[in-house]
């Protein structure tokens, strides 16, 4: 116990502790107005003040006409207490220092054309130098001459930053909100279908929903993800340009899902008129506008570092709940299949393919990024940043982007984001949305199983922020995710005895819809046992229509004896075996019902066991 309290300790100990960075800031004012930049220095230097009351204010002097590396030529008086400005030049940065230190200035900024990077110098040089010491960029003293003219005063500070920052505690909000939300429209949607369906059995799918009933169809999904990743890989600026232009569309279309639903919750007027017998919406109409609109902006503007996170953040979430209303995992197999093969995916894409790049970079990493990133670079415990203003490189519209709050001089140097990639919320996500479907399918009242999900979401994220914030290094989150969904909703399964039902879940699988009386003659086949089903065998798959029709109507003997039964039963037909016999492609159902709607479009030949007909289960039966 005691070393437990004592680890407690030291964590909480770490994570609040601070780290002291080679950016800090460059304070310039005169009496008017102040403004802020950006400079490198190095730690081991001189140390610099951590807030700004306790800075040493200088005035300037402008040497940018000399890059220091002796003094003649310069007048002591003219730098003597002063903070001395000079140009990046051949000599070491200690010679500049020392030259500037024994002029008498109090500190030395080097104004630099060329990216700026962390100065350094022997380590016996470091005890002679007494005045701070950095690098700054020659457009920024340019701009700072033109706004503050010749009375500059500068002050320089060098803000600690903390290990955990508020961005962190945002991006959790925004993914365990996402989650929830999208978890809770997935459980009321069911919730509408069922009592659309008259409340009794199990609901009718709806054919503008996508349901994983297949493994194999898991399996290929994954294949065709972990393919155009690498794809990604190989072929980033082209592909990044068709991805951006495929997130505005969906995004925009799951914008407008979102808050029609809202409207469509809140019993909004929708103002319908008809154009040559076409009615039109005008809360559709605007609607779609706005949506449109605001993917436009994002689209145009998808650069702006500064402004244009919290919009793609916005459509983000949009876009995340909308896919987890849309997409569902038919059965808790389908779950564990489809999580399992993704967290392999995530591992190995983040942890394995680092040793077969180029540049050591993992595969996961650098199509999130984008390989030609801009602004502020770390080796170890130099910094480079880039002098000059860089081209806007592409970046995939994949990640949730929060800034770094805290990190005020890595900011001014380059824009510090905390990133979450949309997987990490979609993919726990689909297995909390069926959870809160199963709460309907069970009428849990109190969303057990949907909350027990969430909560163990939440922990999920925890742990993952708490090993990223150790290590030091970006993190696979479904490598804790999944198995905390996975472990949670299965031993809530357990401890209700409904393990059976949950794994089974519910028998969504075609989206054709079965008419009353073909469930019946479907239901006598599945009891009618060895009798009707070798009659059908005995048809000679089909070939012959006369052996079919004579096969179809014993089946029919049986529906006079099970129709009671039904009628009696009517929750039998959720689980019941349906008897549709099929070979290559074959299907009765145009004997059924000749003209109409089609069982099913093409489905392989079943087996057949123990003179039994197979089950194929069918949505709305």
């Amino acid at each position: 116990m005691e070393r437990a309290v004592r680890f407690i300790i030291l964590s909480v100990v770490f994570f609040v502790s601070q780290i002291n960075c080679q950016e800090a800031i460059l304070h310039i004012s005169n009496e008017n107005t102040n403004k802020e930049y950006c400079i490198v220095y190095n730690q081991s230097w001189t140390p610099l003040s951590q807030t700004l009351d306790d800075a040493l204010q200088y005035p300037v002097v402008n040497m940018t006409s000399t890059v220091l590396c002796n003094p003649s030529g310069v007048t002591p008086d003219v730098v003597k207490g002063k903070a001395l400005v000079v140009m990046r030049g051949d000599c070491d940065f200690s010679k500049k220092a020392l030259v500037a230190q024994g002029l008498g200035a109090t500190a030395l900024l080097i104004a630099s054309k060329i990216p700026l990077i962390t100065p350094s110098a022997n380590a016996t040089e470091y005890a002679k130098i007494n005045i701070p010491l950095a690098l700054m960029r020659y457009k920024d003293f340019i701009e700072a001459q033109q706004v503050f003219g010749e009375g500059m005063q500068v002050k320089l500070y060098a803000p600690p930053n903390p290990k955990i920052d508020a961005s962190i505690v945002v991006m959790l909000l925004i993914a365990i909100i996402t989650v929830s939300l999208g978890g809770f429209w997935s459980g009321a949607c069911e919730r509408e279908r069922m009592n659309g369906d008259g409340g009794g059995g199990e609901s009718k799918a709806d054919p503008k929903e996508l349901f994983l009933y297949s493994p194999l169809k898991v399996v290929i999904f994954v294949a065709m993800m972990c393919g155009m990743l690498v794809l990604m890989y190989f072929f980033y600026n082209v592909m990044v340009y068709a991805i951006i232009a495929i997130f505005c569309l969906a995004s925009a279309s799951a914008l407008f899902s979102c808050i029609d639903a809202v409207m469509e919750k809140l019993s909004c007027p929708t103002g319908s008129f008809t154009i040559k017998n076409c009615t039109f919406s005008v809360r559709s109409l605007i609607l779609a506008a706005v949506c449109i609109s605001v993917a436009v902006v994002w689209g145009v503007y998808r650069n702006e570092d500064r402004w244009i996170w919290i919009l793609q953040d916005f459509l983000g979430v949009a876009f995340c709940l909308n896919f987890l209303k849309t997409v569902s995992l038919s059965n808790f197999k389908i779950c564990v299949i489809l999580l399992s093969l993704l967290l392999v995916y995530d591992v190995f894409f983040v942890f394995i393919t680092p040793f077969f790049t180029k540049n050591g970079v993992s595969i996961m990493v650098q199509v999130a990024l984008g390989p030609d990133a801009s602004g502020e670079k770390t080796h170890g415990n130099m910094v480079e940043v880039p002098a000059e203003p860089q081209a806007p490189s592409e970046k995939l519209p994949v990640v949730m982007r929060v800034p770094r709050f805290s990190a005020w001089a890595q900011n001014l140097c380059g824009m510090q984001f905390s990133i979450l990639g949309y997987g990490d919320i979609i993919i726990p996500g689909l297995m909390v949305a069926y959870c809160s479907r199963f709460d309907v399918w069970v009428n849990s009242s109190k969303k057990i199983y949907f909350i027990s999900c969430c909560i163990a979401y939440l922990l999920g994220m925890i742990v993952t922020f708490a090993v990223m914030l150790l290590s030091g290094m970006g993190q696979p989150a479904l490598l804790y995710l999944v198995p905390f969904t996975l472990t949670a909703s299965a031993v809530v399964a357990a401890c209700r005895g409904e393990m059976r039902q949950f794994w089974a879940g519910t028998t969504y699988m075609v989206r054709r819809p079965v008419s009353a009386m073909l469930k019946v003659i479907l239901y006598s086949f599945s009891q009618s046992g060895g009798a009707s089903c070798r009659c059908f065998l005995r048809s000679h798959r089909f070939q012959c229509i006369s052996e079919q029709i004579h096969s179809f109507m014993v089946g029919i003997y049986f529906v006079h004896h099970q129709f009671m039964k039904l009628s009696k039963q009517p929750d039998v037909f959720p689980v019941c075996q349906a008897a549709v016999l099929l070979c290559r492609g074959t299907v009765i159902s145009p004997l059924i019902k000749p003209g109409r709607e089609m069982i099913a479009d093409s489905i392989p030949c079943l087996f057949f066991c123990r003179c039994h007909c197979q089950c194929l289960y069918l949505i709305g039966v």
